[in-house]
């Protein structure tokens, strides 16, 4: 009888792996899709296939005082060591991953374009260094990665592993700044590095697909629930655990909050939206964001509020 139970209830806890599509498994030889830590059903397909929206593997860079680029563009910005590199909103806009090096230390820098998710991790799991693509597939309209190594399949907007040999993996985040290239040559310097397109003809590097997302009335290619007594596409600021959120509106109001746990925010003018305009440098100017412990540089997002609802249901945002 009890071995009867703990089969109902594994049967109960993990999906049944005949829910997972041929296709995929064709797509993914090497993820054993018989681990897994979610629902399946909750994965849809983004519409592109494999690494259909192409990430960056072998990154070119130029000193910041050569570009062209708009000062009020944002730049995922990062600083490893005694090196600074960014890198244009309006290329991951078009790649979403970027596997590089900085400072001797291997990196993913990602976003996902339908949850103005940027996030930076350490490529460094168990001992071997990973490489990721993009899978083509969703879960609560966030991208889902996958390992080169072993085809795990890991959700971006926590980074941690949810359908294969790397389920309950967690990568390691690594502290960058969503800010405007302004910003960024002020602290970096005006020769700092900043990534080029390897082709720069090959896409509409500038340009906005997603024009007036961040002003639409729910999410694009969402499945689950929605956060209740709040615009779903408002922007939240939180922490890198998510324990606590605050609307962008609010920040900007304050200026500056400090969180229970010491963590500063402060915004500052002088970012356009990316998911505006259909013209990158054309989207309002929605500022922006640090968030720092003890002087320090720490892990934050300035996500949608369905995202941080998505994975954080039982979180409050404040106010």
């Amino acid at each position: 009888m009890k071995v009867i139970v703990v089969l109902l209830l594994s049967l109960l806890t993990f999906p049944c792996q005949a829910d997972v599509p041929n296709s995929w498994r064709d797509e993914f030889p090497l993820n054993d899709f018989t681990k897994m830590s979610i629902d399946i059903s909750e994965v849809m397909s983004g519409g592109p296939p494999r690494d259909g929206i192409p990430p960056i593997d072998n990154p070119l860079f130029a000193p910041a005082n050569t570009l062209q680029i708009p000062n009020t563009e944002p730049v995922i910005g990062l600083h490893v060591g005694n090196q600074f590199k960014a890198y244009p909103v309006r290329m991951l806009m078009w790649h979403e991953i970027v596997n590089d090096v900085i400072g001797n230390t291997p990196v993913t820098v990602t976003f996902c374009p339908l949850c103005n998710a940027a996030i930076v991790f350490d490529r460094r799991v168990q001992g071997r260094v990973l490489d990721f693509g993009t899978t083509g597939k969703l879960r609560f309209s966030d991208l889902i990665m996958y390992d080169r190594q072993t085809e795990t399949f890991f959700q971006q907007a926590i980074g941690e592993g949810i359908v294969g040999d790397l389920t309950g993996v967690q990568l390691k985040m690594l502290p960058a700044r969503l800010e405007s290239f302004a910003n960024y040559k002020a602290r970096a310097g005006d020769d700092a590095l900043v990534l080029v397109p390897n082709s720069p003809s090959s896409r509409a590097y500038g340009k906005n697909p997603y024009a007036g997302y961040d002003e639409a009335p729910k999410p694009f290619l969402y499945r689950g629930e929605l956060p209740s007594n709040i615009n779903p596409m408002l922007r939240v600021v939180t922490t890198g655990n998510r324990s606590v959120a605050y609307t962008l509106d609010y920040l900007r109001e304050q200026k500056m909050i400090r969180t229970d746990n010491g963590t500063v925010f402060r915004w500052s003018a002088g970012q356009n939206t990316a998911l505006g305009s259909g013209t990158i440098a054309k989207g309002r100017d929605v500022g922006n964001v640090t968030a720092k412990l003890d002087g320090k540089d720490v892990v934050y997002f300035v996500e949608f509020a369905f995202v941080y609802h998505a994975f954080n249901p039982a979180g409050k945002i404040e106010p």
